[in-house]
Formats: C-alpha cells, structure tokens, sequence
C-alpha cells in the first residue's frame, strides 16, 4: 500500500514539475510575392497555435500581388516558432526545412520574407 502511495505521489509531483512557463509573443510577417502571379489569398501556416500545418491564417494585402501581412499572437515557452507561406494555398519552398523564426528579447518579432525565397 505504502508503494502505491509513493508512486502515486511522485506521480503527481512529476506532472506539476513539467509545466513550461510560457510567454506571449507577437509576430508580424510580411510577405513580398516578386513571381508573376495573380494572389489570389496570401497565408501562413505553422507549428504554434493560431497557427497550424492544415490551413491558412490568411494574410492581408498590403499591395495586391506584391506585398502581404498578418499579425499573430503565440503563446509558447520556446524562442522560436516554425512556419512556412503559401499563396494560393501552395506552399513554398516544398522540398526545404521550414522557415524558422527567432522571438526578439522585445515583446513584438518582425519577420520579412520573398516568398519561395530562402532568408540568408
């Protein structure tokens, strides 16, 4: 009994402990489309909710065919978060890794990509 006590305890004790703190993170994206292509929607998908790897979170335009944004608020405890673009709901960059953004010390991340363009 004295067993199933302890395991049961530290059990419970194991659980609490793992909790990751994590932090709100702002991310702005902007997106500039220099293909010759009507967009038709602009989007982002990612591994950090609001995102995710099944659909869109759509971007705005800024300049129709050209220049697009989408702000997104991340609640995480990693420094970075994983994303690729579409547009037209394809995706970029298809047989690369994921682009992989880096949270600012700050409490706001701006991230600038050409779409199908590797950043250096």
């Amino acid at each position: 009994m004295k067993f199933i006590f302890a395991t049961l305890l530290l059990c419970a004790f194991g659980i609490s402990g793992c909790v990751q703190k994590t932090y709100k993170r702002i991310v702005v994206c902007t997106l500039s489309v220099n293909q010759p292509v009507v967009v038709e929607q602009a989007g982002i998908r990612g591994s950090n909710q609001p995102l995710n790897w099944q659909e869109d979170y759509k971007m705005e335009v800024v300049k129709k065919d050209s220049l697009y944004k989408a702000v997104s608020i991340i609640h995480t405890g990693y420094t970075f978060t994983e994303i690729k673009f579409t547009v037209n709901n394809v995706y970029e960059l298809e047989k690369e890794e994921n682009r992989k953004i880096i949270f600012s010390k700050g409490d706001t991340t701006f991230y600038h990509a050409v779409y199908n363009r590797k950043n250096n």
